[in-house]
């Protein structure tokens, strides 16, 4: 087994999962549940393939793709947060939505995918880090990534410095914990969830652009597999924590790794492996809920 292919498989799919979480934890933090992270994810995909096909221009693409993710967050942020609409209904709502905008669009196109490998070099958008790709076992796993995926895992630490140390931040988590105390002292409270859910829009449109355009130069119908509800579990598992979300986002990408990495040496056996990544979301789930349920059992007797 090729462990350096693994530690290597488990970074680049963990990009995308961080980004959402990134994303997700924006909204999260201002209270509000944001279940469209997946529905986001697949048209930021599904866009920038398109327009680069369109344009043939990678950077022009890319933009396209988040302007009509970030429209896609207005619309839930104008559902969830001006009208107070239930964020579970609206959130499935735009899922379904991005999914069937792209299978309207290929079939109309008469196409089985979007493919653009003659306008982008997969290979070329890889980025060889000088000195450290020259590191023993460990340059080939951190060197040789596309850019979107170092900046992933950049943005675990800028999005604890504005969580953490920015006034941005506190007013989001002031929203969150106590949103009629925020407005009492002038927050706008309903401008701060906007602005995390677009944020967490933008992070879903960089993970689309990612997956599909950076690292395949390809789009299919509802290739995101689940990325989007992936990313709300370690949100979930890591009580909506920049860094301890993260480190269950490349848990998750790690499962992924293995189930792929698996498959070329499993036979006719493959297909159970591809199982891997969910069986683990459901154990870590079941997990992080017994150890809160005890916790809160704790925090209850020591009240009394």
């Amino acid at each position: 087994m090729n462990f350096q292919r693994i530690f290597y498989d488990m970074l680049s799919n963990s990009a995308p999962i961080i980004l959402c979480v990134l994303g997700g934890n924006y909204a999260h933090k201002a209270n509000v549940l944001n279940i469209s992270l997946e529905g986001m994810l697949l048209m930021g995909a599904f866009s920038s393939v398109l327009f680069v096909m369109i344009t043939g221009n990678i950077l022009l693409g890319s933009v396209i793709g988040i302007l009509i993710t970030l429209l896609l967050g207005a619309v839930f942020s104008v559902m969830c947060v001006t009208k107070k609409g239930n964020p579970i209904i609206a959130g499935l709502a735009i899922n379904l939505l991005a999914s069937a905008i792209s299978a309207f669009v290929l079939k109309a196109m008469s196409l089985p995918n979007l493919n653009v490998n003659n306008i982008v070099d997969v290979a070329g958008l890889k980025i060889n880090i000088p000195l450290v790709k020259d590191i023993p076992f460990i340059g080939g796993i951190i060197s040789g990534h596309p850019l979107i995926t170092y900046v992933s895992f950049i943005g675990i630490f800028i999005m604890w410095l504005i969580m953490y140390r920015t006034k941005f931040g506190v007013y989001v988590r002031v929203t969150g914990e106590n949103e009629d105390a925020a407005t009492s002292v002038g927050n706008k409270t309903n401008r701060i969830k906007y602005v995390a859910i677009l944020i967490g829009a933008l992070c879903c449109a960089l993970a689309g652009i990612n997956l599909a355009l950076e690292k395949m130069a390809l789009f299919t119908n509802n290739m995101s597999a689940g990325i989007g509800f992936i990313a709300i579990a370690a949100i979930f598992c890591g009580n909506g924590k920049p860094v301890r979300s993260s480190m269950y986002a490349i848990v998750f990408g790690l499962a992924q790794s293995l189930a792929t990495n698996l498959n070329i040496s499993a036979g006719p056996a493959s297909g159970l492996f591809n199982t891997l990544p969910y069986f683990m979301i459901i154990g870590i789930l079941a997990v992080v809920s017994v150890i809160q349920l005890k916790n809160n059992r704790v925090r209850g007797f020591k009240n009394e």
